[in-house]
């Protein structure tokens, strides 16, 4: 599967899950700031994506929200510690932390979660299954 048809299916379902218009959803796009997604939605991203794609998506896999919550030395004042960093990487091998890395304030990990960070990742388990 190339990376337009994982782009496309993950639009659709996008467009459908967050009754957003097709032209909102680049690659991009955060979930939450940018389409408006909220907790409850991601519940059923994950859903429609293993139906479209056809592959199980663990959902703190795909959405490690509680990542930082169980260990104190991942966060100080704020900012994501190197530990925190590394455990981010660990948990999540097909995000580009790069722009991250330069100012990992807490408040910003939600915009980690793009269009383009859900499509590297389907891209990954689609070559794993296949």
């Amino acid at each position: 599967m190339s990376s337009d048809d994982i782009f496309a299916k993950v639009r659709t379902t996008l467009v459908d899950a967050l009754s957003v218009d097709d032209d909102q959803v680049t690659p991009t796009a955060r979930l939450k700031a940018d389409l408006g997604a909220e907790s409850i939605d991601f519940l059923d991203i994950v859903f429609r994506l293993e139906k479209q794609f056809g592959v199980p998506i663990p959902r703190e896999e795909l959405f490690p929200e509680a990542i930082f919550q169980g260990d104190a030395s991942f966060v100080a004042n704020g900012v994501v510690t190197a530990k925190g960093l590394e455990a981010l990487e660990k948990q999540m091998p097909f995000a580009n932390l790069t722009e991250f890395k330069k100012n990992p304030r807490l408040d910003k990990v939600e915009d980690l979660f793009t269009v383009d960070l859900i499509c590297s990742y389907l891209a990954m388990k689609v070559a794993a299954k296949g």
